[in-house]
């Protein structure tokens, strides 16, 4: 019996030295953390509970030629709510929150208003100060939001906490829509030129302090410093809205009416290389209808059929090798070289023609036999002499992704064939995209001076201006005056005797060259099924101002030529550009001498011009205000009058009759966020002229359609 005692009295002191040493050893830990390693572990614990996030930029605009947006950064809203705020008591909490349940179903109806209810009980039960209540939410939603119960109390007393975000918008949908370009977000990249101006309307992301909270949400720390972000610049294009509706609404009905694969519309302006509209239409399988998904005119390196013809006949006049004047024959319309045979698909007359006749008809046996003849045994000659148009380099425009222009050379032994030179004379054996073809026919119309082709022409931040693009040329003289000359007058001839006569009653004059290319598909060669159609060209003939082309990809429906297929949007597109430019009529600079002349005076300062004008028409003005920026109208009795218009400082401020550009200038320069839908002047804004002013609000701006 005492043994037992004995063994148990040790085991018991045993356990006692066990636990006193486990104490001993938590005191030293202790000690050590309190003196040795407290504050690494403070630190370490204050960077996991503290965290900088990144604040957004928002992306700058795309604009059209006239201010008109082609891309817009819109806010999208992410909607959480303190739902433990010590400012929403029991008592309001129960009062309130079937009503914003019902409030909040009713807005969104992506659940009932029992599941919202749960949810906003489960949050409150758990002490939830971040709780989710919806994401994507738009501007407008969220005004209705900002009214419901406990919402309506403001920001702190009602618990509504308001993230944004913002989404990448095209108000004109798909209008250029390829070319304006997107974000590949798989791929973590930007096309168009969203792509090409990145870094510029990107902007500079701020800084922000956040805090996580106890189920892993991280919510800002409000009263610690943060870095604004810096938004993005503005891209003004050369687009012009009106007509780049006209071009895809042309070509649309055309590739319908064809039922074709895809085609491009491209009008360029001559003396500086401005694009005005560029239209990319590809047929979607799925769905059946054309969209902008691919940009043929600037990445599709195709052959270019007949249009290269006038690089040919550049070559043969520039050499001097023949006269427009000269006779020859053509017998039954077909040639042999090396064994391949090339025909005409009509014959001309009894086979004694001109050399005007040739480009005029468009004689692929004609001008391949000038061209063989001129320079068969000496086929680089011909060749560089295409170099020196600059046609064999890419333009290098801003858009990546063009495609590479290929003008074969003799010296290239395994691609130089006996049949080479006279296929190449019309247009096969070479690859151009129909974009570079285009600056080709544009440098004729501009008299020999290439230019590079412009898509931005400013980039504005605030406001400003802070970068122009000038025009740049790319070849000062792609041919004698006399050349230039000779090959306009041909240009001519094609509309008005030759492939492209259904242009001839246009009113006004146009010169081009129609092309009808076989599409090459592999190793099997050319077939008679699929072809590109084209006509390419400038107007008024006269004096050019514009020049456009079309390229129509695989037409099915019968008729395959560029003078019965392409030719009618180029004819729709040129006849829009007439009706609203005045400038390019005929006898528009000629002065109406039954009208008085009223003479302008000079040297007048922007207040004088005004004054200047109304006094003209018999209106006063004052000049109690000279200097004052903004300047509006006012009625006093049955007098119209200029009156300053001033804006405060803390009040929202009225830019309604106003045109959009000088509207964002003003609203941006103030703080405030633009977003706008339609076009014209702006017709209406919320919130309203004279509210509290709020840096960083949005203001919505509703244009008025003119």
């Amino acid at each position: 019996m005492q043994e037992a005692k004995s063994e148990i009295l040790w085991r018991v002191y045993l356990l006692y030295v066990a636990v006193l040493l486990f104490a001993i050893a938590i005191i030293v830990q202790i000690a050590m953390i309190q003196y040795r390693t407290g504050d690494d572990l403070i630190e370490q614990s204050q960077q996991q509970e503290l965290k900088v996030f990144n604040l957004d930029a928002l992306r700058g605009n795309i604009l059209a030629e006239d201010g008109s947006l082609l891309a817009t950064s819109v806010p999208v809203f992410e909607i959480r709510m303190d739902i433990a705020s010590p400012h929403i008591d029991d008592a309001l909490f129960e009062t309130k929150v079937d009503s914003l349940s019902m409030s909040l179903s009713s807005l969104f109806r992506n659940k009932s208003a029992k599941e919202y209810a749960n949810d906003l009980r489960a949050g409150r039960r758990e002490g939830n100060r971040y709780l989710l209540i919806k994401n994507k939410v738009t501007y407008a939603e969220l005004k209705k939001m900002r009214k419901f119960p406990i919402f309506n109390r403001g920001k702190y007393r009602g618990g509504l906490i308001v993230i944004q975000h913002d989404k990448r918008e095209k108000p004109f949908k798909e209008l250029a829509s390829r070319t304006v370009g997107y974000e590949n977000s798989r791929e973590n990249l930007f096309v168009g030129l969203e792509g090409a101006f990145h870094d510029q309307l990107k902007g500079i992301d701020g800084k922000q302090l956040k805090r996580r909270i106890n189920n892993g949400d991280w919510i800002p720390v409000f009263d610690a410093g943060e870095i604004d972000p810096q938004n993005g610049k503005d891209i003004v294009t050369t687009i012009d809205i009106n007509i780049q509706d006209v071009a895809e609404s042309a070509l649309r009905r055309n590739l319908t009416e064809n039922e074709a694969f895809q085609g491009c519309a491209v009008l360029m302006e001559v003396a500086t290389g401005h694009i005005k509209a560029i239209a990319n239409l590809t047929l979607d399988s799925k769905t059946g209808r054309y969209e902008e998904s691919y940009n043929f005119a600037v990445a599709e390196s195709v052959e270019p059929g007949s249009t290269f013809k006038l690089a040919s006949m550049m070559a043969l006049l520039e050499d001097g090798k023949v006269r427009l004047s000269d006779s020859m024959r053509i017998g039954n319309g077909q040639m042999v070289y090396s064994k391949r045979v090339m025909r005409d698909v009509h014959s001309i007359r009894n086979g004694h023609i001109t050399v005007r006749e040739a480009f005029e008809k468009s004689s692929n046996v004609a001008i391949s036999k000038l061209v063989y003849n001129a320079y068969q045994h000496d086929p680089a000659k011909f060749v560089e002499r295409i170099y020196a148009m600059s046609i064999h380099l890419p333009l290098n425009i801003v858009i990546p992704g063009e495609g590479k222009p290929y003008i074969k050379h003799p010296k290239d032994k395994d691609a130089w064939y006996g049949t080479t030179l006279p296929w190449m004379s019309i247009g096969y054996e070479s690859q151009m995209t129909p974009l570079q073809i285009l600056t080709l026919y544009n440098a004729v119309a501009n008299n020999g001076i290439m230019v590079k082709p412009i898509f931005v022409k400013e980039i504005n931040q605030g406001g400003y201006v802070i970068r122009r693009f000038e025009t740049e040329v790319i070849n000062p003289s792609i041919a004698s005056a006399t050349t230039i000359e000779s090959v306009r007058s041909l240009m001519e001839g094609v509309v008005e005797r030759g492939t492209a006569k259904s242009l001839k009653d246009s009113p006004v004059k146009i010169a081009g060259k129609t092309g009808t290319a076989q599409i090459a598909s592999g190793k099997k060669g050319y077939n008679k099924q699929n072809y590109n159609a084209s006509f390419v060209g400038y107007f008024p003939a006269k004096d050019p101002k514009y020049s456009c082309i079309v390229v129509v990809n695989n037409p099915s429906a019968g008729k395959i030529y560029g003078g019965a297929v392409a030719a009618p949007v180029f004819r729709e597109i040129a006849d829009k550009v007439y009706a609203t430019r005045l400038d390019i009529h005929d006898g528009h600079n000629q002065v109406d001498t039954t009208l008085p002349v009223i003479p302008i005076p000079t040297g007048l300062t922007h207040y004088d011009d005004l004054s200047y004008i109304y006094g003209e028409i018999g209106e006063s003005t004052s000049r109690h205000f000279y200097g004052i920026e903004w300047v509006g109208r006012k009625v006093e009795g049955d007098q119209m009058m200029l009156a300053p218009a001033e804006f405060s400082d803390t009040l929202v401020p009225d830019v309604t009759g106003m045109g959009l550009r000088d509207a964002i200038y003003l609203l941006e320069k103030i703080g405030l966020k633009p977003i706008v839908s339609g076009r014209g002047q702006v017709a209406s804004q919320l919130p309203e002229a004279g509210t509290r002013l709020v840096s960083g609000q949005v203001i919505e701006l509703n244009l008025l359609n003119l």
